[in-house]
């Protein structure tokens, strides 16, 4: 799921098997605003992987990265519930403006979430932890 999804002749932009998933519509709804506004007050590209991850599990991350539009630019939360796993992965712009223990916070609190059942909750509060860590959008 990114925010970059453009809808189809006039329709909405969904994904086969995103309402199969573990969201239901108003969470989908406020994990796209989340993702819009981590977008556009950075300039970078966010993205939420929701899904099983192969081992290892940083490589496949790491793939679901690389084959984002600019990878450089972007930031990737993956998370895997079936195997309780979070990967955070930034792209070489990105991560000068993340840095490594800022992602391992927003990764800490999104786990707190997940342990607290907040699934949604969790992403939308990395989203919003990682993209302020990243600061605005540079001119």
């Amino acid at each position: 799921m990114t925010a970059g999804d453009h809808p189809a002749e006039g329709g909405t932009a969904v994904r086969s098997g995103v309402l199969d998933g573990p969201f239901n519509t108003r969470q989908l709804l406020r994990l796209d605003e989340a993702l819009r506004v981590a977008d556009r007050s950075t300039g970078l590209t966010f993205s939420v992987y929701m899904g099983d991850l192969d081992e290892p599990v940083r490589g496949h991350a790491e793939k679901l990265h690389a084959q984002l539009a600019d990878p450089d630019r972007s930031v990737l939360i993956a998370v895997s519930p079936n195997q309780r796993v979070l990967e955070i992965v930034t792209g070489a712009v990105a991560r000068k403006r993340i840095l490594d223990r800022d992602a391992k916070l927003a990764a800490l609190s999104m786990v707190a979430a997940f342990g607290g059942g907040d699934l949604a909750g969790g992403v939308i509060s990395g989203l919003d932890q990682l993209a302020t860590h990243a600061g605005r959008a540079r001119a």
